[in-house]
């Protein structure tokens, strides 16, 4: 054990070996998970997944129909049956899709034990509601949360089997017993406190409950402290789960914080990793793009915690099946498939059943991807960005590979086989097609839509070599402003950057020398615990944004993103005035100087020229988690005036916008004739985004927003990029 954990925390691991990164929380990971290994019996190992986690689960939920419509219409024994037997109808069962999950407003009142009992109002016949789903072949599912309620406290009922009554295992005095309120917390210090929970699953179980979803769970639920502490609440229901005999999956949920991981892969099947995809409200369908966009950030801090003995990352219900109500787009959905399987994440449906479009049947009931998912092998992130790159190693030679496009603009995506750990693909097949694309040498490039995905399977030839890299820990970065450093266990020097933004001139520069010019790969550690992002920039150079999320407030995750240096000194600033960055672990600059750069250029609104009113907006779902606000009126105006392109002619132009109703922008090119645009959209607090071609000269040029006459919308970002022939000119 002290040899193989000297290993663990004391080897430094090649590229390869560290699963694509040179990342130490993979490393503290392994050692924790080796610890847990070598402690837990094998006979709690089985008890901890119950026989029913080897896999992620495939079925549907209520909760995102109970976004749209009435949960007196959804949750109703008549529709949950209409479901059951939609299912059974839709042919998705035959490729693995089984459950049917009654979320919150299941309930109705107590027993003589105080244990919920169901609403008898909605389900006449209860029973048979279950008794019919299992004879559909399917399982079916409820929804808990920790704690008990306080009517049921002050009628302090006895305890199933004990001598003790509800009142003896409450926490005194009452505090709440989990994130939402509501509920008294129990003391499972006190005896009678673990058999009350035994005697709520030996009821469920004996319904025939397959599924149970523990919400509000803390630390979590945006309750990331001991406060609460739900982690006793889910050992107790994990034992009474395998006290009862019957094999029901465990979810626990919502926006679990990491730095418990380990209990949370103890005792549970699943854990979201992150608050709701659904809209409720600020949408008016099930979900809209920056809402799935923004698993794909949730997930590096979160790549090393699954698989079939770890329990899985939940992302939440797959808005799949249903064009009219999902509120993304065909592109959109089959993009949001693939991150979920890449992830090889429960996929749980929240579409209605009963109107299951052609392409969603289609796209859910594609067994190869479906296969990803499934594989076991949950997917490392390979480059980040707004065009990602994303792989799983089957471990056989065989690696599952996914490209992504966060832009709306069609963007070219790249990946190099050396940073999977081999030279050339002797075998590439298009896994959402169907086609063999045959033998690909060193590095694979396609053109994505914008919101669009590629999904490969490649077989891998040749064994590239380690490619050498150069570490730079926080305290080597010249500070400024506010910044500061901070002791920090988890990271690589012991020490780790904070206070870098929220405000200018809060800024960290590394200085990075390079024997020759070109593009090289750099990885930035970091800690969040939550959405935040970084402002790049190098040598002067245009900015970069880094958008990330995480769970964590103490645990560094990594991410890659190409960039461009210069042979000798590069100076690399790290900073966010507008809003927050997270902290800074270290830079790690690897590669040969032969990556291929995004094609398209991003710039922030926020950080714009902002005239008059205009102002810079904390926005939690905008590029930069910012974005440039109170636009339109006399004066009041955003300006870019240092977009550059690299020669003559027409690009694409992005523009991500907030805005609730109808808006316009009027938009002057080089300080041409400005041309309405007239924009809709239902949220100040989540883009939606249009393309425009627009006409620039060679070198920089400026492109101001403005709208004399009323209000305009709110703007996160402007993207730039090579245009597509036969597009018309904004001039």
């Amino acid at each position: 054990m002290q040899t193989a954990l000297s290993y663990l925390l004391y080897h430094k691991p090649t590229f390869h070996e560290a699963g694509y990164k040179t990342s130490l929380r993979r490393i503290i990971n392994s050692a924790a998970l080796l610890i847990a290994a070598t402690l837990l019996s094998q006979t709690f190992t089985r008890a901890q997944v119950n026989g029913v986690g080897q896999k992620p689960y495939l079925g549907w939920s209520t909760f995102s129909q109970q976004t749209i419509i009435p949960t007196s219409i959804v949750m109703t024994q008549a529709n949950i049956l209409a479901q059951s037997d939609a299912l059974r109808d839709s042919g998705l069962q035959a490729h693995g899709f089984h459950y049917i999950n009654l979320d919150a407003g299941w309930t109705g009142d107590a027993d003589e034990y105080g244990r919920t009992l169901y609403n008898k109002t909605a389900f006449p016949d209860f029973f048979g509601m279950i008794a019919h789903i299992h004879a559909n072949g399917q399982k079916f599912g409820i929804y808990m949360n920790p704690g008990v309620s306080p009517s049921v406290v002050a009628a302090n009922p006895p305890i199933l089997g004990t001598q003790y009554h509800m009142q003896d295992i409450i926490v005194t005095p009452p505090t709440n017993g989990n994130s939402f309120g509501g509920s008294d917390k129990i003391d499972f210090i006190k005896p009678g406190a673990q058999e009350y929970i035994n005697s709520v699953i030996s009821l469920y179980a004996s319904w025939g409950v397959d599924f149970i979803k523990l919400d509000a769970v803390t630390p979590g639920s945006y309750h990331n402290d001991l406060t609460i502490n739900n982690i006793p609440d889910v050992q107790a229901m994990s034992k009474a789960i395998a006290l009862s005999g019957r094999p029901i999956w465990l979810t626990i949920s919502w926006a679990l914080d990491e730095d418990y991981l380990g209990e949370w892969q103890q005792f549970s099947n699943a854990r979201r990793i992150e608050g709701d995809i659904e809209c409720e409200g600020d949408c008016p369908y099930l979900t809209n793009w920056p809402r799935v966009a923004l698993r794909l950030l949730d997930l590096p801090g979160w790549e090393n915690a699954s698989g079939p003995t770890l329990g899985w990352n939940d992302l939440d219900s797959l808005e799949v099946g249903n064009s009219a109500t999902a509120g993304i787009t065909q592109t959109e959905q089959q993009t949001a498939m693939t991150i979920w399987a890449m992830a090889n994440a429960p996929l749980y449906l929240g579409s209605d059943l009963t109107k299951l479009d052609s392409f969603g049947k289609e796209i859910l009931g594609n067994d190869e991807v479906l296969a990803v998912d499934q594989s076991g092998h949950p997917a490392k992130q390979i480059t980040a960005g707004f065009t990602q790159v994303w792989a799983s190693d089957l471990g056989d030679g065989t690696f599952y590979v996914a490209l992504f496009n966060l832009n709306t603009v069609s963007s070219e995506v790249s990946v190099d086989w050396d940073t999977l750990g081999f030279v050339n693909a002797s075998k590439v097949r298009d896994l959402w097609v169907h086609s063999d694309l045959g033998p690909v040498h060193r590095r694979f490039t396609t053109v994505l839509p914008g919101h669009g995905t590629r999904l490969l399977q490649v077989r891998a030839a040749g064994h590239a070599p380690r490619q050498e890299s150069m570490s730079f820990g926080a305290p080597s970065a010249t500070l400024t402003g506010a910044a500061r450093l901070s002791a920090c266990s988890a990271c690589a020097s012991g020490y780790k950057l904070t206070y870098l933004g929220i405000g200018p001139g809060n800024t960290a520069t590394f200085h990075v020398p390079v024997e020759k010019a070109g593009n090289y790969r750099m990885e930035v550690d970091s800690i969040t615990n939550g959405t935040r992002s970084y402002i790049i920039n190098i040598n002067g150079w245009p900015n970069i944004t880094l958008n990330s999320s995480g769970g964590s407030s103490n645990l560094p995750s990594s991410i890659t993103i190409p960039v461009h240096l210069e042979a000798g000194m590069n100076d690399i600033k790290f900073d966010n005035p507008a809003s927050y960055p997270p902290d800074l672990d270290r830079i790690v600059i690897g590669g040969d100087g032969d990556e291929l750069l995004p094609t398209s250029t991003t710039y922030e609104g926020e950080y714009a020229t902002l005239g008059g009113s205009a102002r810079q907006v904390f926005c939690g779902y905008c590029s930069g988690v910012s974005k440039a606000g109170y636009i339109g009126g006399p004066g009041n105006d955003v300006t870019f005036a240092n977009v550059t392109a690299p020669a003559s002619g027409i690009y694409q132009m992005e523009i991500d916008y907030l805005t609730q109703g109808p808006r316009s922008f009027y938009i002057s090119v080089d300080d041409g004739p400005a041309t309405e645009l007239d924009l809709n959209g239902s949220s100040f607090n989540s883009q939606a985004s249009i393309v425009v071609p627009v006409k620039l000269q060679s070198g920089t040029n400026t492109i101001r927003f403005s709208n004399p006459n009323n209000f305009a919308p709110d703007l996160d970002r402007i993207v730039i990029a090579p245009a597509l022939a036969g597009d018309a000119i904004l001039e």
